[in-house]
């Protein structure tokens, strides 16, 4: 290859680099790790079983009888059947169902609280920093356990409690983190430069900073799913989350009875669901924090 060849090769090669966007970016990283993309495929199976259940295609029957009392597993029924004779493995996919929308519904009430408070709070510095910073060390200071049980005894239980609990409860890490950024962005030549054309602060805040801070969101949301499934199972399991139907966390209170008569497929089979998902959050989260980071970019 002729030296003219070589230097139109890394020419172009540059052009790719310099043309592909953070979030292409951050997907090609993504893609090169193994373990990122199994935790992803893991995530998306959990919303597909998940949607599956909601829309009543699968575990729409989880309440009906399909065999003995304490049936253990068999190839008939793998997860075995519970005191009723419902099958354990339905409930477990009709948790899926309840886990995966508290993850999603809480992460969509704690997601704009959080960007508001840590966007005016960075941007606007001044008392209004005081205020907020204020403010959320304040609401941080009480245990989460504590403010999700107090608003599960106001509003009483239900699936929608636990949307509400959960989402009024964990919004403060990122409005600290969102603070935190923009308060590095809000003097940088992009935004100064948009400031001289005549933008105001909400076209500078929300046009110009925000969508380069969008990152910490989706980093945030991966890490809010385990956060709250987790929550949502010692709620129900305290007997303020989920009623009326079954939830991983409900599986496990209904087990802790079981396990002196031997009966432990119940307790297996809600506690392996959650663990797996749970543990797919939490690589998929630090892959994610790792692929979207500018500092690394062009590191490979």
């Amino acid at each position: 290859m002729s030296a003219t060849e070589v230097l139109s090769s890394v020419t172009d090669d540059e052009k790719i680099l310099k043309g592909r966007s953070l979030w292409g970016d951050a997907w090609q990283r993504l893609k090169k790790e193994k373990k990122a993309v199994v935790c992803l495929s893991i995530v998306l199976f959990y919303a597909l079983i998940a949607i599956l259940s909601w829309t009543g295609i699968i575990a729409a029957d989880w309440g009906q009888e399909v065999g003995a009392s304490y049936s253990p597993p068999s190839a008939d029924h793998w997860f075995g059947t519970d005191i009723f004779g419902r099958s354990v493995l339905t409930k477990v996919i009709h948790g899926t169902q309840i886990a995966m929308s508290v993850g999603l519904i809480s992460s969509a009430i704690a997601i704009p609280i959080g960007v508001f408070f840590g966007a005016i709070a960075g941007y606007f510095g001044g008392w209004i920093d005081e205020v907020v910073v204020w403010f959320y060390t304040t609401f941080s200071s009480v245990p989460q356990i504590m403010l999700l049980m107090s608003i599960a005894f106001i509003l009483g239980k239900g699936i929608t409690t636990v949307y509400i609990a959960l989402g009024l409860t964990s919004w403060v890490g990122l409005a600290r983190l969102i603070r935190g950024e923009v308060m590095k962005h809000k003097n940088r030549e992009y935004v100064q430069a948009a400031g001289s054309l005549g933008a105001g602060h909400g076209r500078k805040l929300f046009k110009h900073i925000l969508p380069n801070v969008s990152h910490i969101v989706i980093i945030f949301t991966s890490l809010q799913f385990q956060v709250a499934i987790k929550s949502e199972v010692i709620l129900s399991y305290l007997g303020l989350g989920v009623s009326g139907q079954p939830s991983w966390g409900t599986m496990i209170d209904d087990a802790k009875l079981e396990l002196a008569r031997d009966v432990w497929w119940q307790l297996a089979g809600a506690t392996l669901a959650m663990f797996v998902v749970v543990l797919a959050f939490n690589i998929l989260g630090d892959s994610l924090r790792d692929a979207l980071d500018p500092k690394l970019k062009g590191k490979d």
